[in-house]
């Protein structure tokens, strides 16, 4: 007989016990709801102070990328905004690996490196590693605290604040801003600089290093004045690298083989308008792109000392290029340096008398309104126009001359007879629609305003810059652009018109044929020579010479004078202006100077003496030391022909071999990237030869 037990049935739970649970989970849920809330209004109402995030030096850069000049912030300290496009791909990936391995994992501190730290902490004794975070460096670099418990409790509150407002990159660029490196050295790109002489766009292996180093004890490490300690710092790092497995052993030997850097100076090119830009520069912007030339620039600027130093101890010169497209200055040298007398004063933007220089807009007035032609005879005698009877430069009169004649040989009676048909009020109106200003001296003298024909009102070699690119872009005036953006804006703005275009083209063809200054041929005269419209001027006394001219798409300023205004013997326009801007115009047309190589001082390994074939193989290109400008890099480059005496050769570069040309049996090698590279060539002996060189290509936008 079988019996069967019957299943007890599982009892439902009450509806109390239901209802329980879920107020024990909506609580729960309140309760954490609440503390975010309580949370987040303690972070919005303490929020961490970002006031040294927001100062940093202003960088002022040149068209294509290369540094003009800096401005220090507080106490002369140099924190120049950190610029993640421009810093090295790979020093910001060791950084992190040495650094910070789960940076892009944690929320701002890292529990792992906690509780690492502690448990070693406890095993030692003492404090052995760190647990600090990039982001609590960072929040430690914006309000530095006394290095105890209680400011590292602070640090990790502030960076998980840090990390709800930014993003990684933010945090990274942030870290690379604050950052100090020694004396009044804060971030990379000032310590890359300073130490190195570039930008950290592409560091070596001991570079990157040393920068990583640093932060940690910036004045212990500094490798100008304790190079022991830099090097054993930089040594330490190495080995963290090759732990970390982002650098291999013998990329590390030879990086700590590398020779420390001395500190350099910043650079200070373009110095006045570089330090008019940076100073105007938003306080988040790393950088200005300025339109100026930098190698234009380095031209100028001793050429412009050479000539006052030629003219006397108390004179100064001042030059500025204008490209006409887009009215982009490409060179502003505001004084003939900063030992002279005046020296610190940017002299484009005085306002100083510009002799006859205006003579051209007031014939271009004329031919416009009709009421000269360029060969329309003009009275060249002495005459009185009211009570002002002005006389030629010479004090000779020609009698009978054309308007065309007046005008290529300067002469003044019949400019200010012109200008008197024009009207003075109405000359000046029209340059102010040019947004030009004319300074004029007080005078109770009637038709005084007859004066403005020979210099009788101020204006400002930035001012006469914009009239003579009006010329040259069929008489439409528009604003200098001292930066690419404003540039790039003046390209598609329509300006305004001041005269027509037919009058433009009569005048420009007759100052074509003004007279070259003593020693030029004319230009027509000469093979490849520029086609230079050209005047000059000179002020009451000598005062200011000045000569403009419009030139293969770009308008010239020259001034020479005394800063203080006073007056000069017998220096005239002609003679004191006119051939610095015959010299200024063929710089502006010669090709490029090529970068300067970093090169040692002697003369390259393979050439520093007459090698025996006994002696194994001779490097010849590229030689050790040198930097090589490349058109691109990577596979589809045309790549480099090494060269090398010896026979049996083999090359190497980074520990890779390159293969010859199966065709040509060359060795070309196609760089994959720009930055430093150990090159070696070895003969079937095992001989061998060596190079580090750097290469250098176009930067690529995007």
């Amino acid at each position: 007989m079988t019996s069967t037990a019957a299943a007890t049935p599982t009892p439902d739970p009450s509806p109390l016990q239901g209802e329980g649970r879920i107020r024990i989970v909506t609580r729960a849920l309140i309760a954490f709801v609440a503390a975010q809330a309580a949370l987040f209004l303690l972070s919005a109402a303490f929020p961490p102070d970002m006031a040294r995030a927001k100062r940093s030096s202003p960088v002022v850069l040149d068209h294509r990328g290369a540094w003009l000049r800096a401005l220090p912030v507080e106490d002369g300290r140099w924190r120049v905004r950190a610029d993640l496009q421009r810093t090295d791909k790979t020093f910001q990936k060791r950084l992190i690996a040495v650094e910070d391995a789960r940076f892009y994992a944690h929320l701002g501190v890292d529990p792992l490196a906690l509780v690492r730290a502690t448990g070693s902490a406890l095993i030692h004794g003492r404090v052995s590693s760190g647990a600090s975070t990039l982001t609590m460096q960072t929040a430690r670099l914006l309000e530095p605290r006394p290095r105890n418990l209680g400011s590292k409790l602070v640090e990790m509150v502030r960076a998980a604040q840090l990390e709800s407002r930014l993003t990684k990159r933010e945090t990274l660029a942030l870290y690379l801003t604050l950052a100090p490196y020694g004396g009044n050295l804060e971030g990379v790109r000032a310590a890359s600089l300073a130490y190195f002489g570039h930008e950290p766009t592409s560091l070596t292996d001991g570079e990157q290093a040393l920068l990583i180093a640093l932060p940690q004890s910036p004045e212990a490490r500094r490798p100008d004045r304790r190079p022991e300690a830099a090097r054993a710092a930089r040594r330490a790092v190495l080995d963290k690298m090759v732990r970390a497995h982002v650098l291999t052993e013998a990329a590390a030997a030879e990086a700590d083989a590398e020779p420390l850097p001395k500190r350099g100076p910043f650079p200070t090119l373009a110095w006045h308008v570089a330090g008019e830009l940076a100073a105007a520069a938003p306080l988040d912007q790393p950088s200005v792109v300025s339109t100026l030339d930098a190698d234009l620039q380095t031209r100028l600027e001793p050429m412009a000392a050479a000539v006052a130093a030629a003219q006397g101890p108390d004179v100064t010169a001042a030059i500025l290029v204008v490209e006409i497209k887009g009215r982009a200055v490409r060179a502003l040298v505001g004084s003939a340096g900063r030992d002279r007398p005046g020296g610190w004063i940017d002299l484009t933007r005085a306002v100083r008398s510009p002799g006859s220089a205006l003579k051209p807009f007031i014939y271009a007035f004329a031919f416009d309104d009709g009421t000269l032609a360029p060969d329309t005879q003009i009275d060249d005698a002495a005459t009185r126009f009211a009570d002002y009877q002005p006389e030629n430069f010479d004090h000779v009169f020609h009698d009978k001359v054309t308007a065309r004649e007046a005008l290529a040989y300067s002469l003044n009676v019949p400019a200010v007879a012109t200008l008197e048909k024009v009207g003075p009020d109405v000359f000046a109106a029209r340059l102010e629609n040019a947004g030009v200003r004319l300074v004029r001296p007080k005078t109770a003298i009637k038709a005084s305003g007859l004066a403005l024909a020979l210099g009788g009102a101020g204006i400002t070699p930035r001012d006469m810059a914009v009239l003579y690119a009006a010329l040259g872009d069929g008489g439409v005036a528009k604003p200098l652009a001292f930066t690419e953006t404003e540039a790039k804006a003046r390209e598609r703005s329509g300006g305004s018109r001041i005269v027509r275009p037919e009058a433009v083209a009569q005048v420009l063809d007759i100052l074509r044929e003004a007279p070259a200054p003593r020693g030029r041929a004319p230009s027509a005269l000469t093979k490849g020579g520029p086609a230079m419209a050209f005047k000059t001027g000179t002020s009451y006394g000598f005062r200011d010479a000045v000569a403009a001219g419009v030139v293969g798409g770009h308008v010239i300023i020259v001034w020479t004078g005394r800063a203080d205004g006073g007056a000069r013997g017998g220096l005239t326009g002609r003679d004191a202006a006119l051939p610095l801007l015959f010299d200024v115009a063929d710089v502006v047309g010669a090709p490029a100077i090529a970068p300067r190589p970093i090169a040692p001082k002697s003369a390259p390994g393979a050439l520093q003496r007459l090698n025996q074939a006994s002696d194994g193989p001779r490097l010849i290109f590229p030689p050790d030391g040198a930097t090589v400008q490349v058109d691109a890099v990577g596979p589809g480059a045309r790549g480099l022909v090494m060269a090398a005496g010896g026979e049996n050769l083999t090359w190497y570069v980074a520990g890779q071999r390159l293969a010859a040309e199966p065709v040509s049996g060359k060795v070309i090698w196609k760089p994959a990237a720009p930055g430093f590279y150990r090159l070696r060539v070895v003969d079937d002996q095992g001989r061998a030869a060596s190079a580090r060189v750097r290469i250098k290509a176009p930067a690529v936008d995007g």
